[in-house]
C-alpha cells in the first residue's frame, strides 16, 4: 500500500493512473489470449480428427470399389489402387493393410 503512495508521490497521479491502466489491460489480453490459444488446440484437433476419418473412409472406398468389381466380374483399376495404397500426404505412409 505504501508503494502505491510512494509511486502516485513520485511519478504523479496520471502517470499513475496510466500504469494502472496499462497493467490492467496486459491482464485481460493475457486472459484473452489463452482462451485464443485453447481454442485454436481444440480445433486442430478436431482437424487432425477429421484428416484420419478421411484416410479411414478413402480405405473403406478403395476396398469396397475392389469388392464391388469383384463381385461383379470385372478387373479392379490397379493403376488408381497403386496410387492410392501408400499415399504421402503428410510425410507418413499408411502401413495398415485391410
Amino acid at each position: 500500500m505504501t508503494d502505491t503512495f510512494s509511486l502516485i508521490a513520485e511519478v504523479g497521479a496520471p502517470i499513475a493512473g496510466a500504469l494502472l491502466a496499462g497493467a490492467f489491460v496486459f491482464i485481460i489480453m493475457r486472459q484473452i489470449m489463452g482462451g485464443v490459444v485453447n481454442q485454436i488446440n481444440t480445433l486442430k484437433g478436431f482437424t487432425e480428427s477429421l484428416i484420419t476419418r478421411v484416410k479411414t473412409i478413402n480405405n473403406d472406398m478403395i476396398r469396397l470399389d475392389t469388392s464391388v468389381s469383384s463381385a461383379l466380374g470385372l478387373a479392379p483399376d490397379l493403376d488408381r489402387l497403386s496410387r492410392t495404397e501408400n499415399f504421402v500426404e503428410d510425410g507418413t505412409i499408411d502401413a495398415r493393410r485391410d
